[in-house]
């Protein structure tokens, strides 16, 4: 009832843009966990290409949300998230219908591209309409963002029980109806910039030489002037640079945490029952507690003192899976299943807690970085860095885990996830003491006329 009312304080614009997020993580979490079997099952495809064509999605996605964040500063916000649906749609009836090669992988790169395309729009959008209660919005943003990855994978299951190919239709289905929704519902939002301008009116000369510049530059000199702007803004770089480690860390609960369960536990229904709750013990913690601890880091903490104390509380998550290295592993029975569930369970609860503290900061970070200005764009970059921190972080993390374990050093891989939580709260800890997660102050307005 709580997260209905905060919903409904907001306006019509950001309550439609939460429910719109639930809906999108819906739709691809009933579809994208049961692809790779589909591919390689039904369709008999090589472990090889199922890497490939995965590979493209995310590639696409996390290569691209530099482009679709500079597309939504320049043409508005509404737009690219429409896009973005349509092309989801078109993408995830293709994955159903199709079988070669070359149209799984053009399917596979049009979801990735689509989500490239609304991410940095959506939380622009967010930014833009919540105002001064933007780390709230984030909060409850992260709620809804949280409901759909859990209850996406559950009704896949049933619709995947059917056919595949049902999945992708129902999917397909759902962004269909969420862009049909958003062109009649969403109000046209632009980015700041494009609606003021440069800021203050000056005299009319200038706003007719602005107004002109606008019409002309609006090709290739103009992308490569904001992306110049981000690129230059180099606490908004360091920050990025700084939060790698979170998401490095986050995702592990798809990756270290599930095959640190099927080592111990096996690959029984014990062990799959163990990674099922490792899913729903993050995505409920969430859900239950995202707001209260919201909350309570802003009335007890700074931005950056939550910054950091979310990323300590991520590295630290790992702790509990020192204990199968220090204690002796029951041969089998109801021991072995604790030993092989309790710690990752823990893991994925403290990493939740830790993206609970952190993330309504960390969006509200990059709005004030980017000095609200070019916001879409800056939300593309920082998604495209931490997306290839996302990939080396996982590949140093699978070859640790292989080369730890067959060293009889099985601690290891946890000691070093605890020490990269550790290094980036005090990356976070330093950028606050030298005042660079501060919001920059405002250019004066020569300055502004002349850029």
């Amino acid at each position: 009832m709580g997260i209905v009312k905060q919903l409904r304080s907001y306006e019509r614009s950001v309550q439609l843009l939460m429910v719109n997020q639930f809906t999108i993580n819906l739709g691809f979490y009933m579809l994208m966990p049961y692809l790779a079997a589909h591919l390689s099952g039904t369709l008999g495809l090589a472990g090889w290409l199922v890497g490939l064509i995965l590979g493209v999605r995310n590639f696409s996605q996390q290569g691209m949300f530099l482009v679709g964040g500079t597309l939504a500063d320049q043409f508005g916000y509404k737009p690219l998230i429409v896009a973005g649906c349509v092309l989801r749609t078109v993408g995830f009836v293709t994955l159903g219908l199709v079988d070669s090669l070359p149209a799984l992988l053009a399917a596979s790169a049009a979801t990735g591209l689509a989500g490239a395309l609304f991410n940095p729009a959506v939380r622009a959008y967010l930014a833009a309409d919540a105002g001064e209660r933007r780390v709230e919005a984030f909060a409850l943003f992260n709620v809804f963002y949280q409901a759909g990855i859990l209850l996406g994978p559950l009704v896949g299951m049933v619709l995947t029980g059917v056919d595949f190919r049902v999945t992708c239709l129902v999917a397909a289905g759902i962004f269909a109806l969420l862009s049909i929704v958003q062109i009649r519902a969403l109000p046209a939002r632009r980015a700041p910039d494009a609606r003021r301008g440069t800021g203050k009116k000056t005299d009319e000369k200038t706003d007719e030489k602005t107004d002109e510049g606008s019409e002309t530059n609006t090709g290739k000199k103009s992308v490569l002037s904001q992306w110049r702007t981000v690129v230059r803004n180099r606490p908004f770089l360091l920050f990025s640079a700084a939060m790698i480690g979170s998401y490095v860390l986050s995702f592990q609960v798809y990756l270290a945490l599930p095959l640190e369960v099927r080592r111990i536990g096996g690959e029984g229904p014990g062990g799959t029952a163990a990674v099922a709750l490792l899913f729903a013990v993050s995505g409920l913690s969430t859900i239950v507690c995202q707001t209260r601890v919201t909350a309570w880091c802003k009335e007890h903490l700074e931005p950056g003192q939550a910054l950091a104390r979310g990323l300590l509380t991520m590295g630290l998550a790992f702790v509990p899976l020192l204990a199968p290295t220090v204690v002796a592993v029951p041969a089998g029975g109801t021991g072995r299943w604790l030993l092989a569930a309790v710690p990752p369970m823990l893991c994925a609860l403290l990493l939740a807690f830790g993206t609970m503290i952190a993330y309504p900061f960390e969006m509200d970070t990059i709005v004030r970085l980017s000095g609200d200005k070019l916001v879409a764009t800056h939300y593309g970059l920082y998604n495209t860095i931490c997306g290839i921190g996302i990939t080396l972080g996982n590949l140093l993390t699978g070859a640790s885990l292989d080369a730890a374990r067959a060293a009889g050093l099985s601690a290891l891989p946890w000691l070093v996830l605890l020490a990269l939580g550790a290094a980036c709260a005090a990356a976070l800890y330093g950028l606050r003491r030298t005042g660079r997660l501060d919001t920059p102050a405002p250019a004066p307005d020569a300055q502004a006329a002349k850029a």
